[in-house]
């Protein structure tokens, strides 16, 4: 019997998630987000070419926004261990729309537990077509070590395939993506037809 195995270590958790009853509370969210870009002349953070709000959607997104940020707060007690007595979970959230051009840079979010995503409206009009783009990037932290070895080579994986430095994933509607804050991320430029529109989360623990 072989004693050879391969056990990936110190891995960085990244949670894919499709919120319930999506559908319908899209609608609201997407309704309630149009109407305050009309008078809200938005932020200027990591986005390239798209409106953003400020961190403050929870006091105008109403009971869509607090569903949203309550099953993102039951993803953070399912994906974190350990207890911080006296102490509650708090969320800040805002929401960003994007035209075609659009993009984010790559960015971190400190001081917080974690971060996530939310799709409202993924803008491709159903369209598969990859060079559609608009990808959320998630960047290895131990960059620029994973590509340092010489002659081009990299580790292999436990199925087999090598190790890249990013992942990329794709928007779809009523999908959430969460991640450690400390994971710089970017979202490369989005050239589809339709707008899309997400939500971003920070999850935190304060004193009582």
């Amino acid at each position: 019997m072989s004693t050879l195995q391969l056990a990936n270590a110190f891995e960085t958790p990244i949670i894919l998630d499709i919120l319930p009853g999506a559908e319908a509370v899209n609608q609201e969210l997407r309704r309630t987000i149009t109407e305050r870009k009309k008078t809200d002349p938005g932020v200027q953070k990591s986005n390239w070419n798209g409106w953003q709000s400020d961190i403050d959607m929870l006091d105008w997104g109403g009971a869509p926004a607090q569903q949203l940020a309550d099953h993102f707060l039951k993803l953070c007690a399912n994906f974190t261990t350990g207890q911080a007595p006296n102490h509650s979970w708090t969320v800040d959230m805002w929401a960003n729309v994007s035209e075609a051009g659009s993009s984010n840079e790559a960015h971190v979010h400190p001081g917080v537990v974690w971060s996530a995503v939310y799709y409202v409206d993924d803008g491709y009009d159903g369209s598969t077509d990859p060079e559609l783009g608009g990808n959320l990037v998630l960047y290895d932290p131990r960059m620029p070590f994973v590509r340092m070895l010489p002659h081009g080579l990299r580790y292999r994986r436990p199925d087999g395939q090598a190790a890249d430095s990013q992942l990329s994933v794709r928007p779809i509607s009523g999908r959430m993506v969460m991640f450690p804050p400390w994971l710089y991320h970017s979202v490369h430029p989005f050239h589809g037809a339709g707008q899309r529109i997400s939500i971003a989360m920070n999850a935190n623990v304060v004193a009582r």
